[in-house]
């Protein structure tokens, strides 16, 4: 390397005493072809599948080292509880764990009677499903358990497979002595002195479902996970998840709001759900209870009040050890006034009735319901995983860790699965449990089996003690934890201001889950997200580029108003990659924004043509004239030259530059795109050339034979590049000789000069 150069090198950055940076740059023009050859470029890395087994094969080595990073990995809290400080940590999780536990009473019961089932399910979903977690999980402060959305997709479920053919619900009616089927009393008339008492297998039947369903739901998370698609959830877009939870929670509020006024309707599922039953409801809002509308109003004042203006009051909350536990607060005093004044029977209020004491006994589910439930089972999975994930990586990023989304999918898989064993339905992590586990100062899982502790005190000797709850009270409970649903509405102008793709989003989605279905409403969500993206896609931005004046920078000429577009070049930019589904739009705009060559060449033909046709007519006059020596328009004694009356178009460009900067790849329609546009524009004198190509792109081109059509030349490693050469081309034409007259530039030099931060000049030096 000469001194001169050495001086250029050392120049390129050159500090200023006002702290801004000189720009010197003095380089040839360098097309694709020439700078490969002079930088000697390599090959990108690629693996071949023998490798790739090879490194595989490699990983599975077994050792001590490579046992214990698969038992860590599988088993989390196994590092977790390795850095474990019982000193600073356990207390935070004590108490945290507590407070959780307080709340996971009432939320778990109330949730329980919103799948459908009775309350102690929702208890024992509160129980199972923690402790498996606190092994497989990598999330410190999620709190799994039973949550709002999965618990009313859970009861959809079993709402359709009730319906389903293959479930048959069978009446049994019992006497003093012995049990009889009706379908064994052929004859009742003959037996007056019967007593029959009459029931059927529903709850047993339901319960079943929720297990097939609950199974499902970790088998299709495990295989999932086993195949690492935690990625899928990317489609859920949070636009997408916000107006699904928010049209899920009008669902929840409307399965709930019949307790609180004390009437009946009739249970539906599919589209117009919501229609069906709010028919039924204001039909039988005649027969109100009082006691319950008045015992259900008293019971969501108090909880709303004491939440809003004590657990969320900014200048109280700080002063708390823990919320006020409102809720258990709620049923305490809801289960004692009902005892003591007998409400169920003086009143007519439902009661939670009768809960059993001990745990569950372990059943296998009913495989055989599986094939039934399996729609459903996907998207309460897909969406559990969601919800989970999202608030995890919520928690993570505040504590400055991180949680793996693959095995946060085995953990759930796991969880749901072995649960499903012990009367659990799916779990989920709940959004105001977790928040309040962190605030409170939870630090690891442990918070978790602390929680569980004081279920399993509440399911071995203090279930039956709730027996006389009335519903309304655990149907309050809802209805204002899903005040925080509805605040989600207040994000629509925000999200209409950011973006009107994703408030069309969560509008459609909350509109599709509200008219049609909680899991119609999930597809529907999807769907639109997909095609937006789709969408995107396919119509990419489009502009044309334009100088800034004094520098090798382009930019959209619509955006920079001092950009300038270089006379006779059209430099295009196509802000997406070029393949199948884009590539008619890449066409169209190219077109729109140079000029059409097909249309061009049509135009030409037809001015062509019709200056043939005058020009043959006009010689034809003259030919005549000159026979009868007669002269027309005659100027200076001589016949007036052929003038014709139009003039072959002129296309007003000679040059397009395509910026590929922007092109993550392209495919082979791409490419015959590509061929398409060169040859089009070249049979109507239209040069074009590519800049700033990607390696992925040039390799491409190559494999698909393009620089048959195109020289390599024609590849420039800068837009710059190919407008100075596109110049340089350009001189060569004026001077109307095939071979450069003297003086002519035989190469071309890129200056460009910028000190204290402004441009001082751009040359182009011969």
């Amino acid at each position: 390397m000469s001194s001169d150069d050495v001086e250029s090198r050392e120049s390129l950055l050159d500090g200023q005493p006002n702290g801004h940076a000189k720009v010197v740059v003095e380089r040839p023009v360098f097309s694709q072809q020439k700078f490969d050859e002079g930088f000697s470029p390599g090959s990108r890395p690629q693996t071949t599948l023998r490798e790739s087994f090879l490194k595989s094969c490699r990983k599975c080595q077994c050792s001590k080292d490579c046992f214990l990073g698969f038992l860590y990995k599988i088993l989390p809290f196994i590092g977790i509880m390795k850095d474990y400080n019982i000193r600073t940590d356990l207390t935070g999780d004590i108490v945290s764990g507590l407070t959780v536990g307080i709340m996971h009473i009432p939320q778990g019961m109330a949730y329980g009677m919103l799948t459908t089932l009775d309350p102690v399910y929702g208890l024992y979903t509160s129980f199972f499903p923690v402790i498996i977690y606190f092994f497989f999980g990598t999330s410190r402060h999620i709190s799994i358990g039973t949550f709002a959305v999965a618990c009313l997709m859970m009861g959809s479920a079993i709402e359709k497979g009730l319906k389903s053919p293959s479930v048959h619900i069978v009446t049994t009616c019992v006497n003093v002595s012995r049990p009889v089927t009706v379908s064994n009393l052929t004859n009742q008339s003959s037996m007056p002195e019967l007593m029959l008492s009459c029931s059927d297998n529903t709850e047993s039947v339901k319960l079943q479902i929720a297990m097939a369903v609950t199974f499902m739901v970790g088998l299709i998370q495990l295989v999932m996970g086993l195949t690492r698609l935690g990625f899928i959830t990317t489609y859920l877009s949070d636009p997408l998840i916000s107006g699904f939870t928010t049209g899920a929670a009008c669902h929840v509020f409307t399965s709930q709001i019949k307790h609180v006024f004390g009437i009946s309707t009739d249970r539906y599922s599919g589209a117009f759900k919501l229609i069906y039953t709010y028919r039924d409801f204001f039909t039988n809002i005649p027969h109100t209870n009082a006691v319950t509308l008045i015992a259900s109003v008293i019971c969501m004042a108090m909880i709303y009040v004491v939440k809003e203006y004590i657990n969320n009051n900014p200048k109280i909350k700080p002063k708390l050890k823990m919320p006020v536990p409102i809720e258990l607060i709620a049923v305490v005093l809801g289960t004692v006034i009902a005892y003591f004044i007998n409400i169920e029977k003086e009143y007519g209020v439902k009661i939670v009735g009768n809960i059993p004491t001990g745990l569950p006994v372990p059943t296998v589910p009913n495989f055989s319901l599986m094939p039934e439930v399996i729609s459903d089972a996907f998207a309460l999975a897909i969406v559990v995983f969601a919800i989970s994930v999202s608030m995890g990586k919520i928690l993570a990023r505040r504590h400055g860790y991180e949680i793996e989304s693959n095995q946060e999918l085995l953990a759930y898989a796991i969880t749901n699965m072995g649960s499903s064993f012990f009367s659990s339905f799916a779990t989920s992590a709940s959004l105001s449990r977790s928040l309040i586990q962190e605030h409170v100062g939870g630090v690891t899982q442990v918070t978790g089996l602390v929680s569980s502790a004081l279920l399993l005190l509440v399911l071995l000797v203090l279930g039956p003690y709730f027996r006389t709850l009335p519903k309304c009270v655990l149907a309050a409970i809802i209805i204002v934890a899903l005040k925080g649903m509805f605040r989600q509405f207040l994000e629509l102008p925000q999200l209409w201001k950011l973006s009107k793709i994703d408030f069309l989003i969560w509008i459609l989605s909350f509109l599709a889950t509200v008219i049609l279905d909680v899991d119609l409403g999930l597809l529907c969500g999807v769907i639109v997200a997909i095609f937006t993206i789709v969408y995107r896609v396919q119509r990419p931005y489009v502009c044309v580029l334009g100088q800034m004046p004094g520098t090798d920078i382009y930019r959209d000429i619509s955006v920079y108003k001092e950009a300038t577009e270089i006379p006779r070049v059209k430099i295009f930019r196509f802000e997406n990659a070029i393949f199948f589904v884009s590539v008619e739009h890449f066409k169209n705009m190219l077109f729109k924004f140079t000029c059409n060559p097909r249309h061009v060449k049509q135009d030409i033909a037809a001015a062509e043509y019709k200056i043939r046709k005058e020009k043959e007519k006009f010689e034809k006059i003259s030919y005549k004239s000159s026979e009868n020596e007669v002269e027309l328009n005659v100027t200076g004694g001589t016949v007036t030259e052929f003038q014709p009356s139009v003039e072959v178009p002129d296309v007003g460009l000679d040059t397009i530059i395509l910026d590929c900067s922007t092109w993550s790849f392209i495919d082979s329609m791409g490419v015959k795109a590509l061929i398409s546009v060169v040859n089009d524009f070249r049979e109507i004198n239209v040069k074009i050339h590519l800049a700033f190509c990607k390696a992925g792109i040039r390799e491409m081109l190559e494999k698909t034979g393009f620089f048959s059509c195109l020289d390599r030349d024609n590849l420039f490693v800068s837009v710059h590049d190919a407008v100075l050469h596109a110049l340089h081309q350009s001189a060569y034409a004026d001077s109307d000789s095939d071979s450069p007259v003297d003086g002519a530039p035989t190469s071309t030099e890129v200056v460009v000069r910028t000190v204290n931060g402004e441009t001082d000049n751009t040359d182009v030096k011969s």
